[in-house]
């Protein structure tokens, strides 16, 4: 697939089949993250993979608890609070498949680097068929001793990216970008 065609049509999947993401195919797409350009070539991320569904229930119920008692007030957080309430949601979209992308150590750059990282993986994703999402809602849960705790993660260990991976029910929707301010200097 062309890279262009790439950027332009990859979008969050929030809709996926029952089919599960093979292992050769995760390891495609971890070696495509690892290709990302990285602060010093520190390349400091740790990937882990999560396909046992009770394991991703178990993460989804936990980070709701957890985000409805620390989303601050205003009014995203009341549509927030009203979705993260629903008992029916499940914040991994019952994805087959959740690849956590996360920090060696709090160093430097690890967030940047881990989001490159991020990219990478999603457009090579993308590009082979599948569809993924960055998976707002369980950083923070993620980030606790609890959440950590959850996947085997190390205390130093900081949770970045958490994509779920699957094969889209249907390609998502595309979605109209504003024009973007740019700025010219000099």
């Amino acid at each position: 697939m062309d890279l262009d065609a790439a950027i332009a049509g990859r979008r969050s999947t929030r809709d996926f089949t029952g089919e599960e993401v093979d292992e050769p195919t995760i390891h495609r797409l971890i070696d495509a993250a690892v290709s990302a350009p990285n602060a010093s070539n520190a390349q400091p991320w740790t990937f882990t993979v999560v396909r046992d569904q009770a394991v991703l229930d178990q993460i989804s119920r936990s980070a709701k608890s957890w985000l409805l008692s620390n989303l601050p007030e205003g009014l995203q957080s009341d549509r927030y609070r009203t979705r993260l309430a629903d008992p029916a949601f499940h914040i991994f979209y019952h994805a087959p498949a959740m690849i956590l992308i996360s920090g060696i150590a709090p160093v430097s750059w690890v967030v940047e680097d881990c989001a490159l990282a991020a990219e990478n993986m999603m457009l090579t994703a993308y590009a082979a068929g599948l569809g993924t999402c960055w998976i707002g809602f369980a950083q923070g849960y993620l980030n606790t001793a609890e959440g950590k705790r959850a996947l085997g993660l190390a205390e130093a260990s900081v949770p970045v990216a958490p994509i779920v991976v699957g094969h889209p029910v249907a390609p998502p929707a595309s979605v109209a970008r504003q024009q973007p301010q740019i700025r010219w200097v000099g």
